[in-house]
């Protein structure tokens, strides 16, 4: 779900070094304070839109904590999926080496993502329930692209993108995310090109359900991981994918723990029964023969 049309353009004037030298000579080694426009930074980020986004639902000094932490979850989520497309399109390419670079940020993205929990510590009970109902039915489980994250990584249930039919835009992209390939297809289609005999009824299953554990894929990780070489680049691989499994399973821990800390077993806000619903789910693992391969190595 590219974005494209929102990069700014016009508005951003690129410089040369020679240019930058120039303005700091200029300024004494002072920074710039008088532009013709807009300030450049605010161009380029927006920070004055994102600022204001918030719209707190209460007066509550809390809700502002709790709708910002949400605000910049789904911003992580987003920049998590950009770097799990390109991996994906890398992979599809035999570009393995490459693919390393994007799945690592994405590591490191889902670890800055796990840090924003930090930021709701502080809450009980009694502090989430002084603006909870405002909140309606509005529920975490309702983000978009979150679901897009859970496709990427090969957690994939049609179902789940019924609430977002009357957004024909959100649901067209979710429809489409469902019959790409997810990341973890696209590294089974890799193993089998680089010669482990893995079944074509695998290679050629429907993308949009979920992938279930095979035991072809676990015996090919066995063996890519046999291969302690520093050329081993599929190895490198599966350690890559290691952490970004590893930091994303951390990321739905922490979610549970929030979720105790803030409501205990309370029914969920969207409908579900709350905190048994996400114990279920926890069930699902992403990059399953990865984990599972390491008992036979």
């Amino acid at each position: 779900m590219e974005q494209t049309e929102l990069r700014p353009r016009a508005a951003v004037r690129p410089v040369t070094p020679r240019q930058r030298a120039a303005r700091a000579a200029r300024n004494g080694g002072e920074p710039t304070l008088e532009f013709v426009d807009r300030v450049p930074y605010d161009a380029y980020v927006h920070a004055s839109t994102l600022h204001r986004l918030q719209q707190p639902l209460s007066d509550d000094p809390g809700e502002m904590s709790f709708l910002m932490v949400s605000q910049i979850m789904e911003l992580y989520f987003g920049l998590t999926c950009h770097e799990l497309r390109d991996t994906s399109r890398l992979l599809r390419a035999d570009r393995v080496w490459e693919a390393l670079a994007p799945l690592r940020r994405a590591a490191l993205h889902l670890e800055a993502l796990n840090a924003a929990w930090r930021g709701l510590r502080w809450m009980t009970p009694a502090d989430f329930n002084r603006f909870r109902n405002l909140l309606g039915e509005g529920s975490g489980f309702q983000s978009a692209m979150y679901r897009h994250l859970e496709f990427l990584l090969g957690l994939r249930d049609p179902a789940l993108i019924r609430p977002f039919r009357r957004q024909t835009e959100v649901y067209a992209e979710l429809t489409g995310a469902l019959a790409t390939p997810s990341v973890w297809d696209e590294v089974i289609a890799l193993l089998a090109r680089h010669g482990h005999d893995l079944p074509a009824e695998l290679l050629e299953r429907d993308v949009a359900t979920e992938h279930e554990v095979h035991p072809a894929v676990e015996a090919a990780w066995v063996r890519v991981y046999a291969d302690a070489g520093p050329d081993n680049h599929l190895r490198l691989l599966g350690e890559a994918l290691t952490e970004v499994a590893e930091q994303f399973g951390d990321w739905r821990h922490h979610h549970i723990k929030a979720v105790q800390r803030t409501m205990g077993a309370k029914v969920g806000s969207g409908g579900s029964a709350g905190l048994a619903w996400l114990q279920r789910s926890m069930a699902r693992v992403v990059f399953p023969e990865l984990w599972s391969a390491r008992t036979a190595m």
